[in-house]
């Protein structure tokens, strides 16, 4: 039971700690893209005087840009997170990367670079794909049984999409150790 806990404990700082980075660095990307872009349209169609017409313009072409960027974003950021779950010592247990799969010619990577995780992300991408995909399931099903929206679909976008994506990240940081063997957790 302690053993147990002390995992469920570590897997939800290492959760913690990558939803807090791929939330921040998405919403700071997608933020800083829309706000250029904004800025350009606004420029390229003469420098208004501003005006709550025009602002209310600006705040519009912003929330048009940001959701799409926001879904680039969690891609973009999705990727460069997977390296920092590793090698980070939490509630005494790390999760470390081995070079390769096979147990007589892997050595544990110290360093972790992008080049490093392209197969680990490829298999923790799958899994999140895979989760969200089952929770979706769960949810229209959910929505046509007990619910009265008229469209399947009415009440999905990036935003719950994103939730979606936090769950499953969770799950699959717990699975990702047993379907990857160069992942492994030790203790620190």
């Amino acid at each position: 039971m302690g053993l147990e806990r002390e995992l469920s404990r570590f897997y939800l700082f290492v959760w913690l700690e990558w939803l807090l980075r791929l939330t921040l660095s998405s919403v700071v990307f997608a933020g800083l893209v829309s706000a250029f872009i904004t800025l350009v349209l606004y420029m390229a169609q003469g420098v208004q005087n501003l005006n709550s017409e025009v602002y209310m313009a600006l705040l519009s072409l912003f929330k048009f840009w940001f959701a799409p960027l926001w879904g680039i974003g969690v891609l973009v950021a999705l990727f460069r997170g997977t390296k920092d779950i590793f090698n980070r010592c939490k509630d005494g247990y790390k999760l470390v990367l081995y070079s390769c799969a096979k147990e007589e010619n892997r050595e544990m990577i110290e360093v972790v670079g992008l080049g490093d995780i392209v197969k680990v992300w490829r298999k923790l991408f799958m899994l999140i794909i895979w989760l969200v995909a089952a929770q979706m399931i769960v949810v229209v099903a959910f929505t046509k049984m007990f619910t009265s929206f008229e469209n399947l679909f009415e009440w999905f976008d990036v935003y719950v999409l994103y939730g979606f994506i936090a769950i499953a990240g969770y799950f699959s940081l717990i699975i990702l150790g047993s379907k990857c063997k160069q992942v492994k957790i030790i203790k620190c």
